[in-house]
């Protein structure tokens, strides 16, 4: 049996703590993300070769590196869209699940920290939570949408990632950053559907927030986040932003959920998260509007 690799959090001689990452999902967006942060922090890292519903092969990770935290970028959304999870469940359990609980499972046998980016659309407005009124779900609710396979999976971790007290799990939402041209961009996407609808969401800066996650591990937080910034935008909003900074010609056709129905598989929750334990721990965290413009559309400004 693999001796436990302890954490390594504290140096003497009142130096830095000294950190080294296990990132899986290196071929992935934040992945991607997570490990130029890294290099341009200075912070030792390497991504994780193992396919996370292998144990054996996560625990050869873990002896090869010895990491004091580990990061699970990895998992599947669906390409194009959330619609592939309805065709391939199997593959979908397998990374969503059963991959994610192997990893902090293991994490947990050895005294890691584990940060898990997830999904915060297992939620979606309902009597209590109603559009428009400002109430959004809490870290403490659970999951009140099950209707894509996706968000299901998400769902299911959200509530058996709680009995781990070593996870950092944060729920993202429509994730956007300053990459306009990346196919996963939610800016992107909707920039470039036929027909869009127009409700407000809560969504996740990267620019802002991934940076945010790296500090959440170098305080050893853990428990349920909502990894989203403060606030909701709609669609239109947003294009409104994409029009003013970055094309002045641009033009969009909205349609409304039901038609939306039609072209789509599987159903699209709608949401407001509650932020507020984030922006307790990070007071200098943007509202979405505000972050938008900072990270995303004034770096992106056409003259």
């Amino acid at each position: 049996m693999m001796a436990a690799v302890p954490k390594t959090n504290s140096t003497s001689g009142g130096q830095k703590p000294s950190l080294k990452f296990l990132i899986y999902g290196r071929t992935g967006w934040i992945g991607g993300m997570l490990g130029k942060l890294c290099e341009k922090q200075g912070i030792p890292y390497s991504y994780g070769k193992g396919r996370l519903e292998n144990r054996s092969e996560i625990l050869e990770d873990i002896q090869a590196v010895r990491p004091t935290h580990v990061f699970n970028a990895a998992g599947v959304t669906g390409r194009p869209n959330v619609d592939w999870c309805e065709f391939h469940k199997l593959e979908t359990i397998r990374s969503n699940v059963v991959g994610a609980l192997t990893l902090a499972d293991v994490c947990k046998q050895h005294n890691l920290l584990m940060v898990n980016y997830t999904s915060g659309c297992i939620f979606d407005y309902d009597d209590s939570h109603p559009l428009g009124s400002g109430m959004g779900f809490t870290e403490e609710d659970v999951s009140n949408y099950s209707g894509s396979f996706f968000s299901l999976t998400k769902a299911m971790v959200d509530v058996l990632v709680r009995q781990y007290d070593n996870v950092c799990n944060l729920r993202l939402r429509m994730p956007i950053s300053s990459d306009l041209d990346n196919p996963r961009n939610f800016i992107f996407k909707i920039r470039t559907y036929k027909r869009v609808v127009n409700i407000p969401n809560s969504m996740s800066v990267l620019d802002e927030l991934i940076p945010i996650s790296i500090e959440m591990a170098k305080r050893n937080l853990t428990g349920i986040w909502n990894f989203t910034n403060p606030g909701v935008v709609s669609h239109n909003e947003i294009l409104e932003m994409y029009k003013t900074y970055v094309d002045p010609n641009f033009k969009w056709v909205n349609f409304t959920v039901e038609e939306q129905a039609k072209v789509i598989v599987a159903s699209r929750c709608n949401n407001q998260l509650d932020a507020a334990k984030l922006k307790k721990e990070f007071p200098e965290l943007l509202s979405i509007k505000d972050s938008l413009i900072k990270y995303v559309f004034k770096p992106n400004k056409k003259t």
